[in-house]
């Protein structure tokens, strides 16, 4: 008898990844591909969806069957997610009109964000979406183009996420998952799914832009003729609607119950709390989670990696790899273990790329305060992981004022390899921090998606069985009780100094 196997590919910022898992969600084979990000202006972040999204799924599915050895007949099902809340406008034959605007580190709406703001008014902003609009909002990406592009608008068949061109460009179907529908394209979805065409009409687009709401594991077309020949994956196999990075990588990370909360370190910092319960705190963003009958409370820090890549760049350009193979950021980590809690006296705010939650505020900017002759660049690369640290405290201690217990606190992401940094995180929150056994991210979530959507799986509960606990990182409370002041400057230094960080962006 043959085996079941589900393929997973994930679209990220810097890089993509690809998986090959069984039917007992062992991984079989992963391939790896790297992709430039276009920054052709402050506050712009794009990629060529055609090259980079559409490129890389060609190059890995093809890698993964050729490297793999597995009949491109023995795959069941494929499941997709991408860097989420972009805008790609496309013509009927899915061709891009224009290079891809990105999440929420692009901010270029920021006229359209205020103008949506005072055309609803406060009140009904919260009505319909529960929080103030921000960078991470498609809605306002879309206006943009309609204000500054108007012939791409007006060429436009449809606004679409990267997993939804994935898709689409996979099986000829325009559709979008719950999580990111809710999340990134509030107000225009009802909760049914269906496009609220008043809304949509009556600022944005013609309803018919937008793609079709469905469930993420929904199987929703399979691999046309076209595709298979770009890709190599045989007509007719099963394509689930897929999702964003983070949704996907919670799933692989085991964030299946309330009380599960995910942070991804990534480029940036993505956070992910299942809840039993919708909250409503302008703060942070809240919708459904992937997880039918459960709701996300989501955030985000626009630079982690970034920043961290940043100081590697910045300050340690004479550092080689060593003759082991132990990269840059491995002996930056090292150098790290030895600077004191709290780096001698240095906070820093991460907001180099301006910031998602909890300030919602794409002109702020980043800050090293209370630096001395005595400082080094080890103490400003320790800083900057403090900082992303005190960053996803805010984040936990708003869903403890909601009387929201964290029964599970999974790290993620690239950044989950640096052990000082799980450390720093779990001494600033006070929690035991895990990192899952399996620790390759998104693409590992889309198979095991691809899987569930195919009926091999009866639901996301049957998964805990195959996810297993990696390391486990106990809070030194010592260390925690320092601090607790640190973090209160952290927000201090924020509220006294945005007005400032302002006047510089303007």
């Amino acid at each position: 008898m043959s085996m079941n196997y589900f393929m997973g590919i994930d679209v990220g910022t810097n890089e993509s990844k690809g998986v090959l898992i069984d039917e007992n969600c062992q991984i079989i084979h992963s391939e790896v591909t790297g992709h430039g990000l276009e920054n052709p202006k402050p506050n712009y972040y794009e990629h060529d969806a055609e090259a980079v999204w559409w490129g890389d799924i060609c190059k890995l599915s093809k890698a993964l069957l050729a490297n793999s050895g597995i009949s491109n007949h023995d795959i069941h099902g494929i499941g997709v997610s991408a860097l989420s809340a972009d805008v790609v406008p496309v013509d009927k034959n899915c061709k891009p009109l224009r290079k891809a605007i990105l999440y929420g580190i692009d901010s270029r709406a920021t006229e359209e964000i205020d103008y949506i703001t005072d055309y609803y008014g406060p009140k009904r902003i919260e009505k319909l979406i529960g929080r103030p609009l921000c960078s991470s909002d498609c809605m306002p990406k879309i206006l943009w183009i309609k204000n500054n592009e108007p012939e791409i608008y007006s060429k436009t068949y449809k606004f679409l996420t990267a997993s939804s061109y994935i898709t689409a460009k996979l099986t000829g179907n325009y559709v979008i998952d719950r999580y990111l529908a809710g999340s990134s394209f509030a107000p225009c979805y009802n909760n049914d799914l269906s496009i609220n065409q008043e809304l949509a009409k009556e600022l944005y687009c013609d309803p018919e832009q937008l793609a079709i709401g469905r469930e993420t594991a929904d199987v929703v077309g399979s691999i046309t003729k076209n595709a298979a020949e770009a890709t190599g994956l045989l007509e007719g196999t099963p394509v689930v609607t897929g999702t964003d990075d983070s949704g996907a990588e919670a799933i692989s990370t085991g964030v299946l119950n309330p009380g599960d909360l995910m942070i991804q370190l990534g480029s940036t910092c993505y956070i992910i709390y299942c809840s039993d319960k919708l909250i409503t705190d302008e703060r942070i963003w809240s919708e459904d989670y992937i997880i039918p009958g459960t709701y996300s409370l989501d955030g985000g820090t626009n630079a982690a990696g970034a920043l961290t890549k940043w100081v590697r760049d910045t300050f340690y350009q004479d550092l080689k790899a060593t003759a082991n193979g132990e990269n840059v950021f491995s002996i930056m980590a090292k150098k790290a273990v030895s600077i004191p809690p709290g780096c001698n006296g240095i906070i820093t705010l991460p907001y180099f790329s301006g910031e998602r939650t909890p300030i919602n505020d794409a002109s702020a900017r980043g800050m090293i305060f209370g630096l001395t002759l005595n400082h080094t660049r080890d103490h400003i690369y320790r800083s900057a992981l403090e900082g992303v640290g005190f960053s996803i405290a805010q984040h936990v201690d708003i869903f403890k004022e909601h009387g929201l217990k964290i029964k599970n606190f999974m790290c993620v992401g690239g950044g989950a390899q640096n052990r000082e940094w799980l450390q720093i995180i779990a001494d600033i929150t006070g929690h035991t921090v895990k990192t899952a056994a399996v620790t390759i991210g998104a693409s590992y979530g889309d198979a095991m998606i691809a899987a569930i959507g195919t009926g091999f799986f009866k639901d996301y509960a049957t998964l805990s069985r195959y996810i297993k606990p990696g390391q486990v990182i106990e809070p030194n409370m010592e260390n925690h009780t320092f601090y607790q002041p640190m973090k209160q400057m952290y927000k201090t230094l924020y509220e006294a100094t945005k007005n400032t960080m302002h006047q510089l962006s303007n």
